[in-house]
């Protein structure tokens, strides 16, 4: 099955009106393949959600950087999946790994958190914090970027593998549809620090991410789930990263915010 090369800017939380306006226009005046060809979809701070969105061009599309678990509420800060889809922002990203390192966001919830959200949902009694929020964004229609990835004591221990698969069992345990769900594999030591995995090394861990697919979800899933590569791609190395068979395209940091983010667009078409 041939996937649809897919790539995301993650623009994290960086930029003013100006700057926001100023990377959209050089998104905007960019010659990239047709949209048949590669899926765009950028990803600014929520309070410049509606704006990118209101100027972008209609061929690439926005993303929100997470939304909440449940429906609103007394939950200060959160943005809903309801609030989202109000706004007609089709995509967001989950279990990034920002999230899951310096805000306690894992496969399993915080047991004290656990019981404070029991008090308000008494049906939340299940632990997997970041599938239950893929699970509950797909049911009110959003498409997922979902996140996986080892940190470097992980990579080194050689247990990549089973962090990635554990990762991704828990999303599986709680979605069956996996049409509107792209696997962005992000190796925490590569992000954000200039270190990239080779395109050997992120092809391996592609590769058998997909193996898992097949094995444990089976092979319709294994072959037409597009999944990404996220850590450190820039205009230099993307275009090797994306010869790989099992590269499906990207998730971009830094350069997304840099014209350099057309070059990494581009890297679908042939050298």
């Amino acid at each position: 099955m041939v996937r649809k090369f897919f790539v995301g800017g993650n623009w994290k939380c960086n930029g003013t009106v100006e700057e926001v306006k100023k990377i959209v226009t050089f998104l905007n005046e960019a010659e990239v393949p047709t949209e048949d060809v590669v899926e765009v979809v950028v990803s600014p701070p929520f309070v410049f959600l509606t704006l990118v969105k209101s100027l972008l061009r209609p061929d690439f599309q926005v993303a929100a950087q997470n939304c909440w678990v449940r429906r609103g509420g007394a939950f200060t800060g959160e943005i809903s999946a309801e609030m989202l889809v109000n706004l007609r922002i089709p995509w967001v990203i989950l279990g990034h790994s920002e999230r899951r390192l310096l805000l306690n966001e894992s496969n399993e919830v915080r047991r004290e958190a656990l019981q404070k959200l029991d008090l308000l949902f008494p049906i939340y009694s299940i632990m997997e914090f970041v599938a239950d929020k893929v699970a509950y964004a797909l049911s009110r229609g959003l498409k997922i970027i979902a996140c996986v990835g080892e940190t470097l004591e992980q990579r080194e221990s050689g247990s990549t593998m089973a962090v990635v698969a554990a990762q991704t069992q828990s999303i599986a345990d709680k979605v069956r549809n996996w049409d509107n769900i792209v696997l962005a594999y992000e190796p925490v030591w590569a992000i954000g620090t200039g270190k990239v995995a080779t395109p050997a090394q992120a092809q391996e861990v592609h590769s058998e991410l997909r193996k898992w697919l097949r094995d444990n979800v089976g092979v319709e899933v294994a072959s037409s789930t597009r999944i990404i590569y996220g850590g450190s791609v820039n205009g230099t190395n993307c275009r090797e990263l994306a010869k790989q068979p099992d590269i499906d395209g990207f998730l971009v940091g830094g350069a997304s915010l840099k014209p350099e983010f057309i070059d990494i667009i581009n890297s679908v078409w042939p050298n």
